[in-house]
């Protein structure tokens, strides 16, 4: 009863952790400087840091030609996977049904100096993004919109040609609010072709931009001229909230004739879906009783909207065009009213294209996976996990695979093999030879495995139950391990089942006098009565974790709330610059995460102090009153 008690009240304090956790984790703006070190504080006033905290091991750190360099330091560095795994993926938490930004740039900066830029693939959370084409000129960005199916983004990057090693410059994610880019649905994601600020002469972003996004100066073609907006404060309240920067300017033409947007060449020659904003907003103010401005956006000669344009001066109005597809013969075209005596005029526009359907990926009984940030990663072993989070939390060579196990195919892990259901499932673990060590963890739930190989190994203690619970199972390789003790029955009866176990000097076989086990084990009788279990790991096993759960997770809340928010929010409020000042620095989150532990160890320390006391009372009074009872008996 008293473990029950126990049982339920870890739950109550591990889901109230974990539901702080996840209201303080809404806010993401993560900027990684890949193959690069930091904190540090860009011009922008975005902090950056460097990437060894998400690709421990992985990949080698490059330094761009000290001749190619660009002025933005953070290209100076990169990351480079040149070995012979399928993909490498970075992984940011983020939380489920978060609308995020994720750019991903590549600066090839001739760092192996050997002039040849590479081409690769690029996938986000198991789907296709894109195919790299890196340029020895200059940085390439890719940039996707996206809301995040299940915990967390992985970003990710795939060889596709022999010596063309895949890479990236830095990766940047942050959380948009939930209105945004809503009229495209929730399964599909946006990649951006162009975002443009019309007029300007600098890129607008961060901290004028609180999403960060990129806008770019338009190019003014011939008959186009440019009109600065006249208004001080422009109100951006539309849904998109396009930042007051990009609305500072405006082109336009000296009459009212028509004039072109988007030229032909813009879109591949074969029809492609895309998504549109235009930004719109009057540049000065108008005397109603002689000007007027009123116009048509039409597509390829077709209205895109039933009402005319009419811009309102210090504010914005926003025409987003969907459902549509475009190829190289599309355009966009802008005509005044026949009533307008103002030629028509645009501030700023986003174009994107719109992704297949997004993948909802690999089966969660395979794929279930816990962040856990790196301030708290100690928490991970008191956690029940599954799937092959489980392999990985138990064999560290195993964490270097990152991203959904299973797509985009064929870029599964290496050491999987997975159906193809539109969800696929793991069918099969290839484990031989991974020098792996220690016990098997419990990976039941993956109940669609027909194949697991694990010889070759240093594999120890008791082969594990749960191996002849699985339905699908048909060859089990356990040879050349330290295995130890009997054989489950549900492996050695299973006449269906192809096991070695051979190699394993330890392991009970056939013709060993050693009794194999039918998985469950009871207590012993003594004497005339039974012996009484401890309730000791049971305390031990819902206390610890009760304590460390809840107190780790929610003690850190605050610090991972103002690492992530406000390390450039609060940077943008001071106006600092410089070596990362506004970031928490090592010491002050080592003091915090100090304090917080020794509470954690206290509390535990504590609580298993006032259970082990409350046990052994009630032990020392079971034995009484048994001493008691055979008194009686004797008497």
């Amino acid at each position: 009863m008293h473990a029950q008690a126990a049982m339920s009240n870890s739950l109550v304090l591990i889901f109230l952790a974990l539901f702080a956790l996840s209201s303080a984790s809404t806010d993401v703006f993560e900027s990684i400087d890949c193959g690069g070190s930091g904190p540090y504080t860009d011009e922008n006033i975005i902090v950056w840091t460097g990437d060894d905290e998400f690709m421990q091991n992985i990949g080698e750190t490059k330094v761009v030609q000290s001749g190619n360099a660009v002025s933005d330091p953070v290209m100076s560095t990169l990351r480079v996977f040149s070995s012979t795994r399928k993909k490498n993926c970075y992984s940011i938490d983020v939380d489920k049904g978060v609308q995020v930004l994720v750019r991903a740039s590549f600066y090839y900066g001739n760092y192996d100096k050997k002039s040849a830029p590479p081409s690769f693939d690029l996938h986000f959370n198991g789907n296709y993004w894109a195919t790299v084409e890196t340029s020895s000129e200059g940085v390439v960005y890719y940039e996707a919109i996206f809301v995040v199916k299940d915990n967390g983004v992985s970003v990710c990057v795939a060889q596709t040609k022999p010596n063309q090693f895949p890479f990236m410059s830095a990766l940047e994610v942050r959380s948009l609010d939930s209105h945004m880019y809503n009229h495209v649905d929730a399964e599909y994601a946006l990649f951006l072709k162009i975002r443009t600020t019309y007029g300007a002469k600098d890129i607008v972003r961060f901290a004028n931009d609180p999403y960060d996004r990129i806008w770019v100066p338009g190019a003014v073609g011939d008959g186009l001229t440019t009109v600065t907006n006249t208004a001080i404060v422009i109100d951006v309240s539309v849904p998109d909230n396009p930042p007051q920067a990009a609305l500072q300017n405006a082109i336009t033409t000296s009459s009212t004739s028509q004039y072109k947007v988007l030229g032909n060449g813009l879109f591949p020659a074969k029809p492609v879906p895309i998504y549109v904003n235009m930004y719109f907003s009057e540049v000065s103010e108008l005397d109603p009783s002689t000007q007027t401005r009123s116009f048509q956006v039409f597509v390829n000669d077709v209205p895109a909207s039933q009402q005319a344009i009419v811009p309102p001066y210090g504010s914005v109005t926003e025409l987003y065009i969907g459902n549509i597809t475009a190829s190289s013969n599309t355009s966009f075209t802008l005509a005044a009213d026949s009533n307008s005596t103002l030629p028509p005029l645009i501030n700023a526009m986003e174009v994107f294209y719109v992704s297949n359907p997004m993948t909802d990926g690999t089966n969660s009984k395979d794929g279930l996976y816990i962040y856990i940030y790196k301030y708290i990663q100690f928490v991970i072993q008191f956690l029940h996990i599954e799937g092959l989070a489980s392999l990985q939390s138990q064999f560290d060579v195993l964490k270097e695979w990152g991203g959904d196990p299973c797509l985009p195919s064929p870029y599964t892990w290496d050491w999987i093999n997975c159906s193809t259901d539109a969800t696929p499932r793991v069918t099969a673990l290839y484990l031989s030879g991974f020098n792996l060590s220690g016990p098997l963890p419990d990976f039941s739930s993956m109940d669609a495995l027909e194949i697991i190989d694990l010889h070759g190994n240093s594999l120890s203690e008791s082969v594990p139950d749960f191996l002849g619970s699985l339905p699908s199972l048909k060859q089990l390789n356990l040879a050349d391990n330290e295995f130890s003790g009997p054989i489950p029955t549900s492996l050695s009866n299973n006449k269906k089942l192809k096991l070695v176990v051979s190699g394993n000097p330890n392991l009970c076989v056939s013709g060993k006098s050693c009794d194999t086990t039918t998985g469950s084990s009871t207590d012993m009788p003594s004497g005339s009565g039974k012996k009484k279990s401890s309730k000791l790991p049971a305390i031990l096993g819902g206390t610890i974790p009760s304590f460390i759960v809840f107190w780790a997770i929610v003690g850190t809340v605050a610090v991972l709330h103002h690492r992530r928010k406000t390390a450039a929010i609060s940077a943008l409020h001071t106006g600092q610059g410089g070596g990362g000042g506004n970031r928490p620095n090592g010491t002050a989150n080592g003091n915090m995460m100090g304090k917080i532990g020794q509470a954690v160890i206290n509390g535990i320390k504590v609580n298993i102090e006032e259970q082990i006391n409350s046990e052994t009372s009630n032990q020392m009074d079971d034995r009484t009153a048994q001493n008691e009872q055979q008194d009686g008996r004797n008497t």
